[in-house]
């Protein structure tokens, strides 16, 4: 599964934020890997540099120091609307009628297509393919005199999941959809405001943390200070339940609820739910390790680290030859055999989605020696794709609607197969079960969906033949 992306903004007068913007993105750069991007603004031009790969591949001495400015945005991002390229990187920038806009978006807009050919047909020229251009477009379209409003007034034609940062000559202006998938805070740093996808960037930075923004909220920040207001109400609210699960960092915190205190939840009741008499217990690494230990320490069989992870694959354009491709998941995994040899292993994971690495990380313990592999998943079945901003994989792709849980446990040949029950799973959360979306588990979407839709439905017919066959 692939993370979703990171925004980042800021305001602070007297203070040149890029570099501030920088270590905030760095902060979230587990959210998108593929491209980065930073806009700022003196007060009267807005500047942008974005290019593809990590933060610290982008930005360097040399040009960040060229983004002058007091207020600004960043992204990463991992693509969910659009392919990989240099021409989706955000932050966007727009202008319609001499207002100018940057903007950065973390989620999936699902009527984005009729919007995009709606703005094509009123003369709208776009640059790039992404959800994200739409938006800004659609919010310079609107009628509104004033900006917020705009911002509001475009509200009430999105569909789907948005956080927001926004950012105009004079302001920054955090946006967050009604249902409130995606997470957005807000901190204060020296007498200034920030914005960010997860509160391990404020922390990151030295900002302290005030709150987050509301499902609906839209937040304005300029030389008149903070003001905020409701851009679109919804009794319906759907939080990732995967913020809690893998995508967030477990030093944040999301509805008051640490995520590494969630995840020490979820191992706990993996191993109410699924005990087995095992030697060791694994959490694979990154986002499994906490889950792991709290499944230890539920059962009382010691923890340890069995696989050690190259956190570095998967973060270089070097593409690797034949002989080292063959290796696989050797790439991002070592056993330690002479911790593992002979030993029943509990191996904890985050999630399966289409079962393709799984087998090989099952292989690897057992060539090293495990003795037996029993596997917990900390969350339920994968059967139902997402339209929200993560790009996790079609219907036909997942695992688990097409094979019954003994089936997969076969297919991943190991000795016992355990996945989180959703109702253990809200649980470990602690929240009520009414604030999440579950529809990658459940299939119940919190708005209607078209099961078809495609990430690249906005590119060119011969554009989206050749990333498909990338793909």
């Amino acid at each position: 599964m692939r993370e979703s992306c990171g925004v980042f903004g800021i305001y602070a007068p007297g203070i040149e934020v890029a570099r501030i913007i920088f270590f905030g993105l760095f902060a979230l750069q587990h959210r998108g890997q593929e491209s980065a991007g930073i806009a700022v603004s003196d007060g009267s031009y807005i500047n942008s540099h974005s290019a593809m790969g990590l933060v610290s591949q982008v930005f360097n001495e040399t040009n960040l120091p060229l983004l002058e400015g007091y207020i600004g945005i960043g992204h990463n991002r991992y693509s969910t609307k659009g392919s990989s390229k240099l021409s989706n990187t955000q932050p966007v920038v727009a202008e319609i009628n001499g207002v100018k806009i940057a903007l950065a978006h973390n989620g999936n807009i699902i009527n984005a297509k009729p919007l995009h050919d709606e703005l094509q047909e009123r003369g709208y020229a776009f640059s790039s393919t992404t959800d994200s251009e739409v938006i800004a477009r659609l919010i310079l379209d609107s009628p509104a005199t004033s900006l917020e409003r705009k911002v509001e007034h475009a509200m009430h034609r999105l569909q789907g999941a948005y956080s927001l940062t926004i950012l105009t000559e004079h302001s920054l202006i955090g946006v967050r959809d009604p249902m409130g998938v995606r997470p957005l805070c807000l901190g204060k740093l020296n007498g200034g405001w920030v914005l960010a996808s997860e509160t391990c960037a404020l922390e990151h930075i030295g900002a302290e943390f005030t709150r987050e923004v509301e499902p609906g909220e839209i937040v304005v920040i300029d030389s008149n200070g903070i003001k905020s207001f409701n851009g679109k109400t919804s009794t319906r609210k759907a939080i990732c339940a995967f913020e809690y699960i893998y995508f967030a960092r477990p030093d944040s915190i999301i509805q008051d609820r640490l995520i590494y205190q969630a995840r020490l939840s979820m191992g706990k009741m993996l191993a109410q739910e699924h005990p087995v008499s095992a030697d060791l217990i694994i959490g694979v690494p990154d986002s499994a390790i906490s889950a792991g230990i709290g499944y230890a320490r539920a059962s009382g069989t010691p923890y340890c680290e069995g696989l050690i992870k190259n956190r570095y694959v998967g973060r270089t354009f070097i593409q690797p030859d034949q002989r080292i491709r063959e290796l696989g998941v050797h790439l991002k995994f070592n056993p330690l055999p002479q911790i593992i040899a002979g030993k029943r292993l509990v191996v904890v994971d985050d999630s399966i989605v289409r079962g393709t690495t799984t087998p090989h990380v099952v292989r690897l313990l057992r060539k090293a020696g495990a003795a037996e592999v029993h596997l917990r998943i900390c969350a339920p079945p994968l059967r139902y794709p997402c339209f929200f901003g993560v790009d996790m994989a079609t219907k036909q792709e997942l695992i688990a609607a097409r094979k019954t849980i003994p089936e997969i446990k076969e297919y991943l040949n190991v000795d016992s197969l355990g996945y989180l029950s959703v109702e253990g799973l809200i649980q470990a959360i602690d929240l009520r079960r009414d604030m999440f979306c579950l529809a990658c588990f459940t299939g119940e979407y919190p708005i209607p969906i078209q099961m078809e839709m495609d990430k690249l439905d906005l590119e060119m017919p011969r554009e989206k033949e050749f990333c498909e066959s990338k793909t």
